[in-house]
């Protein structure tokens, strides 16, 4: 097991499966020493847990419990084709999307879930850039939606 899956579990987390694709894309590739997640929704054994609006039918410390599993589904992926966790040198940008009522602007405390737990599970490395933006609507109507990009070690 690596570290950062040893932390995953002394939060009591583990780490997913990766997210099968909706749609013509690959979950994650890596670019050099650089991998890109697709945005990642909050799927929990194939299923979205909530659907709807933040501010509407999705509270927003729901909404940040599901920007969580966001980035737990984001870390499998980058796995998928790093192999390793322990091989991510920095988190370098996070930006999630937030399906938002039309008076919503909560969207970057929604967007701490995923920030919060990558720092969590990676200490420092997991200090970021991040854009947290309200959008009218998500794929299968998910509240959140988080894409990553990572910086990896060398091999």
């Amino acid at each position: 097991m690596s570290a950062v899956e040893a932390k995953l579990a002394e939060l009591g987390l583990t780490l997913p499966a990766v997210v099968p694709p909706l749609a013509a894309y690959q979950p994650a590739v890596r670019s050099g020493v650089y991998v890109y997640t697709a945005g990642q929704l909050p799927m929990v054994d194939g299923k979205l847990p909530l659907t709807g609006k933040v501010g509407a039918e999705v509270t927003p410390e729901e909404a940040k419990e599901l920007a969580r599993t966001c980035a737990l589904n984001a870390l499998a992926a980058v796995k998928s084709v790093a192999g390793d966790l322990d091989r991510i040198a920095r988190v370098v940008k996070v930006v999630g999307f937030v399906a938002s009522a039309a008076d919503f602007t909560g969207q970057p405390a929604v967007l701490n879930g995923a920030s919060e737990l990558l720092g969590e599970v990676l200490g420092d490395k997991g200090v970021h850039a991040r854009s947290a933006v309200g959008v009218a609507v998500l794929p299968l109507d998910a509240p959140v939606e988080v894409e990553i990009q990572v910086e990896l070690t060398q091999a």
